[in-house]
Protein backbone atom coordinates (compact mmCIF):
# COMPACT_ATOMS: atom_id res chain seq x y z
CA UNK A 1 0.00 0.00 0.00
CA UNK A 2 3.00 2.69 0.83
CA UNK A 3 3.88 1.96 -2.39
CA UNK A 4 1.25 2.42 -3.92
CA UNK A 5 0.98 5.57 -2.14
CA UNK A 6 4.41 6.69 -3.17
CA UNK A 7 3.62 6.21 -7.09
CA UNK A 8 0.59 8.10 -6.63
CA UNK A 9 2.50 11.16 -5.39
CA UNK A 10 5.46 11.12 -7.17
CA UNK A 11 3.26 10.94 -10.51
CA UNK A 12 1.11 13.85 -8.89
CA UNK A 13 4.15 15.84 -8.83
CA UNK A 14 5.71 14.78 -11.81
CA UNK A 15 2.52 16.21 -13.80
CA UNK A 16 2.18 19.20 -11.77
CA UNK A 17 5.52 19.97 -13.00
CA UNK A 18 4.90 19.10 -16.57
CA UNK A 19 2.39 21.63 -16.13
CA UNK A 20 4.17 24.18 -14.67
CA UNK A 21 7.06 24.15 -17.58
CA UNK A 22 4.34 23.64 -20.43
CA UNK A 23 3.67 27.46 -19.27
CA UNK A 24 4.09 30.36 -21.31
CA UNK A 25 6.23 32.52 -18.80
CA UNK A 26 8.53 29.00 -18.24
CA UNK A 27 11.36 30.37 -18.91
CA UNK A 28 11.31 33.22 -16.50
CA UNK A 29 10.29 31.20 -13.87
CA UNK A 30 12.32 32.16 -10.44
CA UNK A 31 14.35 34.10 -12.67
CA UNK A 32 12.24 37.27 -13.72
CA UNK A 33 8.98 38.60 -12.91
CA UNK A 34 7.05 39.00 -16.75
CA UNK A 35 4.75 41.86 -16.43
CA UNK A 36 2.47 41.42 -19.47
CA UNK A 37 0.68 44.79 -20.80
CA UNK A 38 -2.68 43.72 -22.98
CA UNK A 39 -4.39 45.61 -25.34
CA UNK A 40 -7.26 44.67 -28.70
CA UNK A 41 -4.67 47.21 -30.48
CA UNK A 42 -1.96 49.31 -30.56
CA UNK A 43 -3.89 52.49 -30.91
CA UNK A 44 -5.79 52.19 -27.52
CA UNK A 45 -4.84 54.86 -25.77
CA UNK A 46 -4.48 53.06 -22.46
CA UNK A 47 -2.11 50.86 -23.73
CA UNK A 48 -0.14 53.81 -25.38
CA UNK A 49 0.07 55.21 -22.15
CA UNK A 50 0.92 52.44 -20.31
CA UNK A 51 3.79 51.91 -22.45
CA UNK A 52 5.29 55.69 -22.35
CA UNK A 53 5.01 54.62 -18.59
CA UNK A 54 7.21 52.22 -18.93
CA UNK A 55 9.59 53.60 -21.10
CA UNK A 56 9.98 56.97 -20.79
CA UNK A 57 11.93 57.37 -18.01
CA UNK A 58 15.68 55.63 -17.46
CA UNK A 59 15.51 56.17 -13.90
CA UNK A 60 12.00 53.92 -13.95
CA UNK A 61 13.45 51.63 -16.20
CA UNK A 62 16.64 50.58 -13.90
CA UNK A 63 13.52 50.36 -10.90
CA UNK A 64 11.88 47.77 -12.78
CA UNK A 65 15.45 46.46 -13.64
CA UNK A 66 16.24 46.05 -9.80
CA UNK A 67 12.76 44.08 -9.64
CA UNK A 68 14.16 41.65 -12.47
CA UNK A 69 11.23 42.95 -14.81
CA UNK A 70 10.54 41.65 -17.86
CA UNK A 71 7.91 43.54 -19.86
CA UNK A 72 5.81 41.63 -22.85
CA UNK A 73 3.28 43.03 -24.66
CA UNK A 74 0.28 41.48 -26.79
CA UNK A 75 -1.50 43.92 -28.72
CA UNK A 76 -2.82 41.47 -31.66
CA UNK A 77 -5.85 39.80 -30.48
CA UNK A 78 -5.79 37.44 -34.16
CA UNK A 79 -2.57 36.09 -33.13
CA UNK A 80 -4.35 34.13 -29.87
CA UNK A 81 -1.22 34.01 -28.07
CA UNK A 82 -0.87 31.09 -25.45
CA UNK A 83 -0.80 34.42 -22.82
CA UNK A 84 -3.90 35.52 -24.17
CA UNK A 85 -5.25 31.92 -23.97
CA UNK A 86 -4.51 31.51 -20.25
CA UNK A 87 -5.38 35.12 -18.98
CA UNK A 88 -9.06 36.07 -21.55
CA UNK A 89 -7.81 39.75 -21.65
CA UNK A 90 -10.85 42.06 -22.43
CA UNK A 91 -9.83 45.16 -24.15
CA UNK A 92 -6.74 46.08 -22.21
CA UNK A 93 -5.14 44.97 -19.10
CA UNK A 94 -1.79 44.49 -17.32
CA UNK A 95 -0.86 41.78 -15.54
CA UNK A 96 2.81 41.32 -13.16
CA UNK A 97 3.64 37.74 -12.79
CA UNK A 98 5.75 36.55 -9.51
CA UNK A 99 9.03 34.78 -9.90
CA UNK A 100 7.25 31.35 -8.77
CA UNK A 101 4.64 32.02 -11.42
CA UNK A 102 1.92 33.09 -9.36
CA UNK A 103 -0.25 36.36 -10.53
CA UNK A 104 0.76 39.03 -8.48
CA UNK A 105 -1.83 41.39 -10.02
CA UNK A 106 -4.46 42.46 -13.22
CA UNK A 107 -5.26 46.06 -13.60
CA UNK A 108 -7.73 47.18 -16.16
CA UNK A 109 -6.08 50.79 -16.11
CA UNK A 110 -2.22 51.61 -16.65
CA UNK A 111 -0.03 52.15 -13.47
CA UNK A 112 2.85 54.04 -13.49
CA UNK A 113 6.41 52.02 -12.53
CA UNK A 114 6.09 53.69 -8.94
CA UNK A 115 2.54 51.80 -8.05
CA UNK A 116 4.38 48.88 -10.14
CA UNK A 117 7.35 48.90 -7.88
CA UNK A 118 5.56 49.55 -4.59
CA UNK A 119 3.23 46.44 -5.60
CA UNK A 120 6.31 43.79 -6.21
CA UNK A 121 8.15 45.39 -2.96
CA UNK A 122 5.41 44.40 -0.86
CA UNK A 123 5.26 40.87 -1.96
CA UNK A 124 7.30 38.69 0.44
CA UNK A 125 9.38 37.22 -2.03
CA UNK A 126 10.86 40.28 -2.99
CA UNK A 127 11.05 41.41 1.04
CA UNK A 128 13.36 38.32 0.88
CA UNK A 129 15.40 39.54 -1.46
CA UNK A 130 15.73 42.93 -0.18
CA UNK A 131 17.07 41.34 2.96
CA UNK A 132 19.12 39.05 1.60
CA UNK A 133 20.69 41.70 -0.52
CA UNK A 134 20.84 44.09 2.61
CA UNK A 135 22.97 41.11 4.16
CA UNK A 136 20.31 40.27 6.91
Amino acid sequence: MRALIAVVWALAFSLAAQAQDASPLSEYLWLKRPLVVFADTPNDPRYIRQMELLEKNPVDREELEERDVVILSDSDPVANTALRQALHPRGFMLVIYDKDGSILFRKPVPWSVREISRAIDKTPMRQDEISEKLGK
